[in-house]
Protein backbone atom coordinates (compact mmCIF):
# COMPACT_ATOMS: atom_id res chain seq x y z
CA UNK A 1 0.00 0.00 0.00
CA UNK A 2 1.01 3.20 -1.26
CA UNK A 3 1.38 6.05 1.23
CA UNK A 4 -0.66 8.97 0.31
CA UNK A 5 1.11 11.83 -0.17
CA UNK A 6 -1.15 14.35 -2.65
CA UNK A 7 -0.92 18.36 -2.76
CA UNK A 8 -3.17 19.50 -0.02
CA UNK A 9 -4.98 22.95 -1.22
CA UNK A 10 -6.00 24.41 -4.49
CA UNK A 11 -7.09 22.54 -7.99
CA UNK A 12 -5.22 19.13 -7.24
CA UNK A 13 -5.50 18.52 -3.62
CA UNK A 14 -7.91 15.30 -3.43
CA UNK A 15 -11.45 16.08 -3.06
CA UNK A 16 -13.19 14.06 0.06
CA UNK A 17 -15.50 11.29 -0.98
CA UNK A 18 -19.19 10.91 -0.08
CA UNK A 19 -18.32 7.55 0.41
CA UNK A 20 -15.25 4.82 0.47
CA UNK A 21 -15.62 1.14 0.03
CA UNK A 22 -13.77 -1.73 -0.90
CA UNK A 23 -14.07 -4.03 -3.87
CA UNK A 24 -12.42 -7.52 -3.74
CA UNK A 25 -11.52 -8.78 -6.94
CA UNK A 26 -11.26 -12.47 -8.50
CA UNK A 27 -7.98 -13.47 -6.58
CA UNK A 28 -8.92 -11.61 -3.22
CA UNK A 29 -6.97 -8.52 -3.68
CA UNK A 30 -8.40 -5.74 -2.02
CA UNK A 31 -8.90 -2.91 -3.86
CA UNK A 32 -9.89 0.96 -2.41
CA UNK A 33 -12.78 2.85 -4.49
CA UNK A 34 -13.86 6.42 -3.33
CA UNK A 35 -17.97 7.40 -4.75
CA UNK A 36 -17.80 11.15 -5.08
CA UNK A 37 -21.25 12.99 -6.34
CA UNK A 38 -24.93 12.11 -5.75
CA UNK A 39 -25.62 8.74 -5.96
CA UNK A 40 -28.26 8.93 -8.56
CA UNK A 41 -26.29 11.08 -11.05
CA UNK A 42 -24.88 9.48 -13.98
CA UNK A 43 -21.90 7.21 -13.40
CA UNK A 44 -18.10 8.12 -14.64
CA UNK A 45 -15.44 5.68 -13.60
CA UNK A 46 -12.08 6.57 -13.56
CA UNK A 47 -8.78 4.55 -13.56
CA UNK A 48 -5.33 5.73 -13.21
CA UNK A 49 -2.23 5.17 -14.61
CA UNK A 50 1.30 3.17 -13.39
CA UNK A 51 2.49 4.95 -10.22
CA UNK A 52 -0.33 7.40 -9.74
CA UNK A 53 -3.45 7.08 -7.66
CA UNK A 54 -7.22 8.66 -7.16
CA UNK A 55 -5.87 11.82 -6.46
CA UNK A 56 -4.38 11.60 -9.96
CA UNK A 57 -8.15 12.56 -10.68
CA UNK A 58 -8.85 15.20 -8.47
CA UNK A 59 -9.50 18.47 -10.57
CA UNK A 60 -11.81 16.11 -12.65
CA UNK A 61 -13.64 14.91 -9.62
CA UNK A 62 -13.95 18.57 -7.85
CA UNK A 63 -15.86 19.65 -11.03
CA UNK A 64 -17.44 16.46 -12.15
CA UNK A 65 -19.09 15.42 -9.15
CA UNK A 66 -21.00 18.27 -8.58
CA UNK A 67 -24.08 16.51 -11.39
CA UNK A 68 -22.06 12.85 -11.41
CA UNK A 69 -21.60 10.02 -9.54
CA UNK A 70 -17.52 9.92 -9.71
CA UNK A 71 -16.02 6.24 -9.06
CA UNK A 72 -12.30 6.55 -8.59
CA UNK A 73 -10.32 3.56 -7.61
CA UNK A 74 -6.42 2.99 -6.45
CA UNK A 75 -5.36 0.28 -8.89
CA UNK A 76 -3.96 -2.89 -6.63
CA UNK A 77 -0.62 -1.65 -4.92
CA UNK A 78 -1.19 1.66 -5.51
CA UNK A 79 -2.39 4.51 -3.06
CA UNK A 80 -4.89 2.44 -0.48
CA UNK A 81 -4.33 -0.43 -2.58
CA UNK A 82 -2.22 -3.20 -1.03
CA UNK A 83 0.16 -4.74 -3.27
CA UNK A 84 -0.48 -8.04 -4.82
CA UNK A 85 2.10 -10.99 -6.15
CA UNK A 86 -0.66 -10.83 -9.17
CA UNK A 87 0.66 -8.16 -11.62
CA UNK A 88 -0.90 -8.95 -15.30
CA UNK A 89 -3.08 -7.43 -17.54
CA UNK A 90 -5.37 -10.18 -16.51
CA UNK A 91 -5.25 -8.78 -12.68
CA UNK A 92 -6.26 -5.49 -13.94
CA UNK A 93 -9.20 -6.59 -15.78
CA UNK A 94 -10.53 -8.64 -12.59
CA UNK A 95 -9.83 -5.60 -10.45
CA UNK A 96 -11.89 -2.91 -13.18
CA UNK A 97 -14.27 -5.96 -13.51
CA UNK A 98 -14.86 -5.99 -9.35
CA UNK A 99 -15.22 -2.01 -8.71
CA UNK A 100 -17.63 -2.10 -11.69
CA UNK A 101 -19.50 -4.79 -10.21
CA UNK A 102 -19.75 -3.60 -6.34
CA UNK A 103 -20.24 0.20 -7.23
CA UNK A 104 -23.04 0.08 -9.95
CA UNK A 105 -26.48 -1.83 -9.94
CA UNK A 106 -26.99 -4.97 -11.73
CA UNK A 107 -26.94 -3.50 -15.74
CA UNK A 108 -26.53 0.25 -14.91
CA UNK A 109 -23.91 1.48 -17.62
CA UNK A 110 -21.13 4.31 -16.93
CA UNK A 111 -18.82 6.17 -19.03
CA UNK A 112 -15.20 4.62 -18.29
CA UNK A 113 -11.97 6.41 -18.57
CA UNK A 114 -8.41 5.19 -18.40
CA UNK A 115 -5.34 6.91 -18.31
CA UNK A 116 -2.10 5.01 -19.30
CA UNK A 117 -2.49 1.66 -17.55
CA UNK A 118 -5.95 2.85 -16.56
CA UNK A 119 -6.44 2.42 -20.60
CA UNK A 120 -4.45 -0.24 -20.95
CA UNK A 121 -6.73 -2.03 -17.92
CA UNK A 122 -9.89 -1.04 -20.21
CA UNK A 123 -8.25 -2.75 -23.08
CA UNK A 124 -7.57 -6.02 -20.81
CA UNK A 125 -11.41 -6.21 -19.83
CA UNK A 126 -12.67 -5.40 -23.38
CA UNK A 127 -13.66 -8.54 -24.14
CA UNK A 128 -15.08 -9.37 -20.17
CA UNK A 129 -18.87 -10.02 -19.56
CA UNK A 130 -18.45 -7.56 -16.38
CA UNK A 131 -17.26 -4.73 -18.53
CA UNK A 132 -19.61 -4.91 -21.36
CA UNK A 133 -22.70 -5.02 -18.89
CA UNK A 134 -21.37 -2.08 -17.41
CA UNK A 135 -19.73 0.06 -20.11
CA UNK A 136 -21.72 2.66 -22.08
CA UNK A 137 -18.68 4.62 -23.70
CA UNK A 138 -14.89 4.40 -22.81
CA UNK A 139 -12.67 7.59 -23.11
CA UNK A 140 -8.68 6.53 -23.17
CA UNK A 141 -5.79 9.38 -22.11
CA UNK A 142 -2.33 8.73 -22.60
CA UNK A 143 -2.29 5.43 -23.37
CA UNK A 144 -1.13 2.64 -25.76
CA UNK A 145 -2.01 -0.84 -26.44
CA UNK A 146 1.45 -2.39 -27.69
CA UNK A 147 4.98 -1.60 -28.22
CA UNK A 148 5.72 1.21 -25.15
CA UNK A 149 9.12 0.66 -24.37
CA UNK A 150 10.51 0.57 -28.11
CA UNK A 151 8.20 3.91 -28.94
CA UNK A 152 8.84 5.97 -25.63
CA UNK A 153 10.81 8.82 -26.95
CA UNK A 154 12.39 9.80 -22.89
CA UNK A 155 15.81 8.93 -23.77
CA UNK A 156 16.43 11.25 -26.68
CA UNK A 157 18.21 8.93 -29.48
CA UNK A 158 17.51 7.44 -32.78
CA UNK A 159 14.87 4.78 -32.79
CA UNK A 160 16.64 0.89 -32.35
CA UNK A 161 17.99 -1.64 -29.83
CA UNK A 162 19.79 0.75 -27.95
CA UNK A 163 17.06 3.34 -26.68
CA UNK A 164 14.68 0.33 -26.19
CA UNK A 165 17.33 -0.94 -24.05
CA UNK A 166 18.23 2.08 -22.34
CA UNK A 167 14.33 2.66 -22.10
CA UNK A 168 13.87 -0.41 -20.19
CA UNK A 169 16.51 0.02 -17.56
CA UNK A 170 15.43 3.61 -16.81
CA UNK A 171 11.64 3.06 -16.89
CA UNK A 172 12.36 -0.49 -15.07
CA UNK A 173 14.71 1.27 -12.29
CA UNK A 174 14.72 -0.15 -8.76
CA UNK A 175 16.31 2.79 -7.61
CA UNK A 176 14.01 4.96 -5.09
CA UNK A 177 12.65 8.14 -6.23
CA UNK A 178 13.76 9.89 -2.84
CA UNK A 179 12.20 13.37 -1.80
CA UNK A 180 10.52 15.86 -3.98
CA UNK A 181 13.09 17.88 -4.78
CA UNK A 182 13.43 20.65 -7.48
CA UNK A 183 16.06 18.21 -9.32
CA UNK A 184 13.19 15.27 -9.21
CA UNK A 185 10.37 17.68 -9.90
CA UNK A 186 12.79 18.52 -13.36
CA UNK A 187 13.37 14.95 -14.14
CA UNK A 188 9.77 14.13 -13.87
CA UNK A 189 8.44 16.83 -16.32
CA UNK A 190 10.81 16.55 -19.27
CA UNK A 191 9.87 12.47 -18.88
CA UNK A 192 6.07 12.85 -18.12
CA UNK A 193 4.79 16.53 -19.00
CA UNK A 194 4.79 19.08 -21.65
CA UNK A 195 7.53 21.32 -21.09
CA UNK A 196 5.06 24.44 -20.46
CA UNK A 197 3.57 22.80 -17.28
CA UNK A 198 2.83 24.92 -14.85
CA UNK A 199 5.26 24.52 -11.14
CA UNK A 200 1.82 23.63 -9.34
CA UNK A 201 0.72 20.85 -11.83
CA UNK A 202 4.30 19.50 -11.68
CA UNK A 203 4.22 19.51 -7.71
CA UNK A 204 1.06 17.13 -7.96
CA UNK A 205 2.24 14.65 -10.36
CA UNK A 206 5.58 14.74 -8.45
CA UNK A 207 4.15 13.96 -5.08
CA UNK A 208 1.67 11.43 -6.38
CA UNK A 209 4.29 9.28 -8.57
CA UNK A 210 7.03 9.40 -5.54
CA UNK A 211 4.37 7.85 -3.32
CA UNK A 212 4.48 4.70 -5.43
CA UNK A 213 7.00 1.91 -3.25
CA UNK A 214 9.59 0.97 -6.02
CA UNK A 215 8.66 -2.49 -5.62
CA UNK A 216 5.30 -1.79 -6.87
CA UNK A 217 6.73 0.42 -9.55
CA UNK A 218 9.41 -2.22 -10.84
CA UNK A 219 6.69 -5.11 -10.94
CA UNK A 220 4.40 -3.31 -13.22
CA UNK A 221 7.31 -1.87 -15.25
CA UNK A 222 8.04 -5.73 -16.50
CA UNK A 223 4.12 -5.54 -17.22
CA UNK A 224 4.12 -2.47 -19.24
CA UNK A 225 7.59 -3.54 -21.24
CA UNK A 226 5.92 -6.60 -22.40
CA UNK A 227 2.32 -5.29 -22.88
CA UNK A 228 0.83 -6.59 -25.98
CA UNK A 229 -3.12 -5.45 -25.95
CA UNK A 230 -3.37 -5.43 -29.38
CA UNK A 231 -6.42 -7.56 -29.22
CA UNK A 232 -8.16 -5.74 -26.89
CA UNK A 233 -8.35 -2.83 -28.45
CA UNK A 234 -10.07 -4.90 -31.38
CA UNK A 235 -12.18 -5.84 -29.30
CA UNK A 236 -13.19 -2.53 -27.50
CA UNK A 237 -16.28 -2.42 -29.42
CA UNK A 238 -18.14 0.36 -26.99
CA UNK A 239 -18.28 3.99 -28.67
CA UNK A 240 -14.56 4.52 -27.71
CA UNK A 241 -12.49 8.48 -27.41
CA UNK A 242 -9.05 8.78 -27.34
CA UNK A 243 -6.94 11.57 -26.05
CA UNK A 244 -3.16 11.65 -26.65
CA UNK A 245 -0.67 15.06 -25.52
CA UNK A 246 1.69 15.80 -28.50
CA UNK A 247 4.32 16.06 -26.67
CA UNK A 248 3.96 12.92 -24.89
CA UNK A 249 7.01 10.96 -24.46
CA UNK A 250 6.20 7.81 -22.45
CA UNK A 251 3.21 7.01 -25.02
CA UNK A 252 3.59 8.92 -27.85
CA UNK A 253 0.60 10.10 -30.51
CA UNK A 254 1.79 7.55 -32.67
CA UNK A 255 0.11 5.08 -30.26
CA UNK A 256 -3.03 6.84 -30.43
CA UNK A 257 -3.21 7.03 -33.96
CA UNK A 258 -2.53 3.26 -34.42
CA UNK A 259 -5.71 2.87 -31.96
CA UNK A 260 -8.01 4.87 -33.89
CA UNK A 261 -6.90 2.82 -36.78
CA UNK A 262 -7.81 -0.37 -34.82
CA UNK A 263 -10.52 0.45 -32.67
CA UNK A 264 -14.30 -0.82 -34.28
CA UNK A 265 -16.04 2.11 -33.23
CA UNK A 266 -13.94 4.97 -32.62
CA UNK A 267 -15.47 8.23 -31.69
CA UNK A 268 -12.90 10.88 -31.82
CA UNK A 269 -9.21 11.38 -31.43
CA UNK A 270 -8.65 14.85 -29.32
CA UNK A 271 -5.23 15.94 -29.79
CA UNK A 272 -3.84 18.11 -27.00
CA UNK A 273 -1.24 20.36 -28.09
CA UNK A 274 1.88 20.68 -25.71
CA UNK A 275 0.28 18.53 -23.29
CA UNK A 276 2.56 15.28 -22.11
CA UNK A 277 1.57 12.36 -20.34
CA UNK A 278 -0.28 13.65 -17.60
CA UNK A 279 -3.00 14.77 -19.62
CA UNK A 280 -5.65 14.83 -16.97
CA UNK A 281 -3.54 17.06 -14.79
CA UNK A 282 -1.77 19.22 -17.69
CA UNK A 283 -5.31 19.86 -19.73
CA UNK A 284 -7.83 19.42 -16.87
CA UNK A 285 -10.65 21.69 -18.51
CA UNK A 286 -10.87 20.21 -22.09
CA UNK A 287 -10.31 16.28 -20.71
CA UNK A 288 -13.21 16.82 -18.42
CA UNK A 289 -15.34 18.65 -20.78
CA UNK A 290 -14.81 15.20 -23.35
CA UNK A 291 -15.65 13.32 -20.37
CA UNK A 292 -18.75 15.70 -20.12
CA UNK A 293 -19.34 15.44 -23.51
CA UNK A 294 -19.06 11.10 -23.97
CA UNK A 295 -21.57 10.94 -21.15
CA UNK A 296 -23.99 12.87 -22.40
CA UNK A 297 -23.88 11.19 -25.56
CA UNK A 298 -23.75 7.39 -24.21
CA UNK A 299 -25.20 7.38 -20.94
CA UNK A 300 -28.03 9.76 -20.21
CA UNK A 301 -28.78 11.27 -23.91
CA UNK A 302 -29.51 9.22 -27.15
CA UNK A 303 -26.43 8.07 -28.41
CA UNK A 304 -25.21 9.74 -31.84
CA UNK A 305 -24.79 7.30 -34.90
CA UNK A 306 -21.60 5.03 -34.99
CA UNK A 307 -18.88 7.41 -35.86
CA UNK A 308 -20.80 10.41 -35.81
CA UNK A 309 -18.87 12.15 -33.28
CA UNK A 310 -15.87 13.90 -34.91
CA UNK A 311 -12.54 13.78 -34.16
CA UNK A 312 -11.17 16.99 -32.87
CA UNK A 313 -8.06 19.11 -32.28
CA UNK A 314 -8.30 20.73 -28.60
CA UNK A 315 -6.19 23.64 -28.82
CA UNK A 316 -5.56 25.44 -25.45
CA UNK A 317 -3.37 28.20 -23.93
CA UNK A 318 -0.10 26.90 -25.27
CA UNK A 319 -1.79 26.03 -28.91
CA UNK A 320 0.21 29.15 -30.28
CA UNK A 321 3.85 27.93 -29.36
CA UNK A 322 2.99 24.80 -31.08
CA UNK A 323 0.76 25.49 -34.67
CA UNK A 324 3.09 27.15 -36.32
CA UNK A 325 4.82 24.20 -37.14
CA UNK A 326 1.80 22.40 -37.82
CA UNK A 327 -0.58 23.87 -40.25
CA UNK A 328 -1.67 20.95 -41.54
CA UNK A 329 -3.25 20.16 -37.97
CA UNK A 330 -5.51 23.49 -37.03
CA UNK A 331 -8.86 22.94 -36.50
CA UNK A 332 -10.81 20.08 -36.29
CA UNK A 333 -9.99 16.58 -38.41
CA UNK A 334 -12.72 13.42 -39.09
CA UNK A 335 -10.64 10.20 -38.01
CA UNK A 336 -11.37 7.25 -39.66
CA UNK A 337 -9.73 4.20 -39.55
CA UNK A 338 -9.42 3.87 -43.33
CA UNK A 339 -7.32 6.86 -44.17
CA UNK A 340 -4.12 4.92 -43.56
CA UNK A 341 -1.88 7.17 -46.12
CA UNK A 342 -3.44 10.71 -44.30
CA UNK A 343 -2.43 8.59 -40.72
CA UNK A 344 1.40 7.51 -42.15
CA UNK A 345 2.12 11.70 -43.58
CA UNK A 346 0.29 13.57 -39.91
CA UNK A 347 2.73 10.26 -38.02
CA UNK A 348 5.94 11.12 -40.03
CA UNK A 349 5.31 15.18 -39.79
CA UNK A 350 4.61 14.72 -35.85
CA UNK A 351 7.27 11.98 -35.07
CA UNK A 352 9.89 14.36 -36.68
CA UNK A 353 8.99 17.45 -34.81
CA UNK A 354 9.49 15.45 -31.73
CA UNK A 355 12.76 14.52 -32.16
CA UNK A 356 13.61 18.14 -32.85
CA UNK A 357 11.73 18.82 -29.43
CA UNK A 358 13.94 16.24 -27.92
CA UNK A 359 17.41 17.18 -29.45
CA UNK A 360 16.61 20.87 -27.73
CA UNK A 361 15.38 19.19 -24.27
CA UNK A 362 19.16 17.27 -24.54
Amino acid sequence: MSPVASVTSGPYAPPVPARTLTAVSADGARLHVEVHGPETAPPVVLAHGWTCSTAFWAAQIRDLARDHRVIAYDQRGHGRSPASPACTTEALADDLEAVLAQTLAPGEKALVVGHSMGGMTVMAAAGRPGFREHAAAVLLCSTGSSRLVAEALVVPLRAGRVRTWLTGRVLGSRAPLGPVTPVAKRILRYATMGAGSAPHMVEACARIVHACPRAVRHAWSAVLSALDLDHGIRELSVPTAVVPGTDDRLTPPVHARAMVAALPNCVGLTELPGVGHMTPIEAPEPVTARIRELVGAYVTGAAPERGAIPAQTERGERAAQTAQSEPAEQGKQTVQSKQTEQGKQIERAERAEQVGQIKEGA
